[in-house]
């Protein structure tokens, strides 16, 4: 097996030219020439399409009646063959594809050429006998040649074709790594801009949390930390009189003696739906609360309000340890407390900077990740096309490498 010779892809297209220049250089000058008869073939046959245009007009011009209906004849057909001969695409450059096109284009050329030979002659018959005669033996000679040309392609030339493709593949490659470039200075430039974003990203968060730290809005965040506690712990200590409130409500409601007075309904709603507002809000001692249970506990004792035994049992001892021995005033005091720092710390001028210049932050860091999202996918899009040029650009390696083998028994790595 021979040794696998590596190259680098630029000098791939002069080593091919250098090893091949011997095999195929004599076939290309073959095709050149052949080529230059086949036009010259053509060429001679417009001429001669001339003549007989020429030697019609004139027997036209004298108006033989014998011989001016096929002197007429002869003139359409000759103009017609000038037109015919004329539009033949002449290549521009020789290569297999584009002497097999004019070879075909000739043959079908020819092809209707015989068939109006065939119909016409016959007619014009026996006159313009000499230019007729001349005209078939260019047109034969023209004929010959052709095949000459067209089997020089279908039999010798064709083997130019793969070497031909091997060079459209390595322009084909070359385009590709122009390609690759690009993507590659595209990605470079969105993979900087999303170093900047993410930096940005980190100063903004980094500045909220510095605001969030601060002693102002620290104290605002701490006391909302301690709503929520007495929240919780309001809730629980009358956690046993919730169901009892429920049942006074719906008394309440119905018009059934509940003995409450509009005030008094209004707050046991609000000790209903949130328990902490409602105490954080009554005088201290907590009149209304009182009220409401010295009556609630009546229509317990009335059983207006029934409840099971044990129920019956803790509501009454919450009553009497809220009602009568005041448990609740610490907690009340500690609620009316926090809630009016709560109200001083969010009213505060600077607490409304810092919430403004927050807001600000938010709204920009809102932005910073929205684009940076944009620019990864960006980013994951490129990258799927970069891969997908390098994965054709390998392939069309493999194939300049499976072709110089096929016509050159030698194998190569293209670096």
């Amino acid at each position: 097996m021979s040794e696998t010779v590596k190259i680098p892809l630029e000098n791939v297209e002069n080593w091919l030219k250098s090893e091949t220049s011997q095999v195929f250089q004599p076939i290309h000058d073959k095709a050149e020439k052949l080529f230059r008869e086949m036009k010259d073939a053509l060429d001679y046959l417009k001429d001669t399409s001339r003549t007989l245009f020429e030697n019609s007009k004139r027997e036209i011009a004298k108006r033989n009646m014998k011989t001016y209906r096929r002197a007429r004849a002869m003139n359409k057909l000759a103009k017609v063959f000038i037109e015919r001969f004329s539009h033949v695409n002449i290549p521009d450059e020789i290569s297999y594809e584009s002497l097999y096109d004019f070879s075909q284009e000739v043959q079908k050329v020819f092809a209707v050429t015989d068939i109006d030979i065939r119909r016409w002659f016959p007619r014009i018959s026996p006159y313009f006998i000499l230019d007729r005669r001349k005209f078939l033996a260019v047109f034969e000679t023209a004929k010959r040649t052709w095949r000459s040309f067209n089997d020089f392609i279908a039999k010798e030339y064709v083997k130019t074709k793969t070497l031909e493709d091997t060079f459209q593949l390595l322009e084909k490659i070359s385009e590709l790594k122009k390609e690759r470039s690009e993507i590659e200075r595209e990605r470079q430039k969105l993979k900087e801009e999303i170093v900047s974003l993410e930096r940005r990203i980190v100063e903004v968060e980094q500045k909220m949390a510095y605001l969030k730290e601060r002693d102002v809005m620290s104290k605002l965040n701490d006391t909302r930390g301690e709503i929520e506690n007495l929240k919780v712990r309001v809730k629980e200590r009358l956690r046993k009189l919730r169901k009892p409130f429920i049942k006074l409500q719906s008394l309440a409601l119905h018009g059934s003696g509940s003995g409450l007075t509009p005030e008094e309904i209004n707050k046991l709603n609000q000790y209903i739906e949130e328990p902490f507002q409602a105490l954080a809000t009554e005088e201290l001692n907590y009149p209304l609360l009182k009220q409401i249970l010295k009556k609630l506990e009546k229509l317990i004792s009335e059983e207006k309000i029934k409840l099971k035994r044990d129920r019956k049992r803790k509501a009454e001892e919450s009553i009497k340890k809220i009602v009568y021995e005041n448990s609740l005033k610490n907690l009340q005091e500690k609620c009316v407390e926090t809630l009016n720092l709560m109200k001083k710390l969010s009213t505060s001028t600077r607490i409304g900077e810092i919430r403004g210049e927050m807001k600000k932050l938010k709204k920009e860091l809102k932005e910073l990740e929205r684009r940076r999202n944009r620019v990864k996918s960006e980013e994951v899009s490129l990258k799927k096309g970069y891969e997908e040029i390098l994965e054709k650009i390998e392939d069309e390696k493999r194939r300049v490498e499976e072709n110089v083998f096929s016509f050159l028994n030698k194998r190569i790595s293209v670096e």
